[in-house]
């Protein structure tokens, strides 16, 4: 497939963009995303590393590919643009968790993307966004953003401050419906609903707490205190979970992760989770195992 047929379909989101605010409608690819991909099953292989090899597997943060564009600095836990490991491609449907800084008044242009559910978590900063379905709005931390990228979208997201970093996690996950019509939706949490305990901030249902994709899958964000134990109940059965530390550290059925490390376990009905330093921040992605 040529450069121009590849940006014509846009398969899978492909195509990342970078511009100044000021060419926010400049299609300049730098960089390119992320090439088509079937989800086969589970494509990943039990880590040595792991306390429970069989079922799970961990990657610890500094095991992560990493870019650096000097406008954007990247962590990607997954295979993303030039970094490609074929035992990381996803985690059944979870394929993109990029861990994102982008320098004060720089960001991804007008780009497209079909047939994936997309979040965005702000960490830190002010992110700003415009897609050509009429949406205009500002996220930062506390807030949750969700696109359903279907029959195909274009946005652009910008740190709209001129003076300080914007960091966010970009998450994305296959749907369990293909072409649906796009949408985009973004909430602000009550936060204190997420202490010692984990406040689900996604869902399969738009009548739930949070946001809703086209997808069985469940997030959570807890923010614990030292020496809290907490168990989680997967919340369909197949489904796996994907712990990633925000902050902190913690013990996963056993397994000790630390700040920007990920674990994934599967074939398990609950987890068992304590921390094991102040202000421990985990999110928590319930997701199906096999399309």
């Amino acid at each position: 497939m040529d450069r121009k047929d590849f940006l014509k379909k846009g398969l899978l989101g492909t195509g990342m963009f970078v511009a100044t605010a000021s060419l926010g409608n400049t299609m300049k690819n730098e960089i390119d995303e992320i090439e088509p991909l079937e989800p086969i099953g589970y494509n990943h292989l039990p880590n040595t590393d792991s306390k429970i090899k069989d079922n799970s597997v961990i990657h610890k943060a500094d095991s992560r590919g990493k870019a650096d564009h000097g406008w954007l600095v990247s962590n990607h836990t997954f295979s993303f643009a030039n970094y490609h490991n074929p035992e990381r491609m996803h985690f059944g449907v979870l394929r993109v968790l990029n861990d994102d800084k982008v320098e004060a008044g720089r960001g991804f242009g007008t780009h497209p993307h079909d047939n994936m559910e997309i979040i965005s978590i702000p960490l830190e900063g002010d992110l700003e966004h415009k897609d050509n379905m009429g949406n205009s709005t500002v996220i930062k931390s506390g807030d949750i953003q969700v696109m359903s990228a279907g029959t195909g979208i274009m946005h652009s997201e910008f740190n709209k401050n001129n003076d300080s970093l914007v960091k966010f996690l970009q998450i994305w996950v296959y749907p369990n419906k293909r072409n649906v019509t796009p949408r985009y939706d973004q909430i602000t949490l009550d936060k204190s609903k997420g202490q010692n305990q984990f406040q689900q901030i996604l869902s399969p249902n738009a009548d739930d707490e949070g946001v809703w994709i086209h997808q069985d899958a469940w997030f959570h964000l807890g923010n614990f205190e030292n020496h809290v134990e907490t168990n989680y109940q997967i919340k369909k059965k197949g489904n796996g979970v994907y712990a990633f530390i925000l902050k902190g550290s913690a013990e996963i059925e056993g397994q000790k992760v630390e700040t920007r490390d990920g674990f994934g376990v599967w074939d398990i009905t609950d987890l068992n989770i304590k921390s094991t330093a102040e202000g421990t921040e985990i999110l928590l992605m319930d997701v199906p195992m096999t399309m």
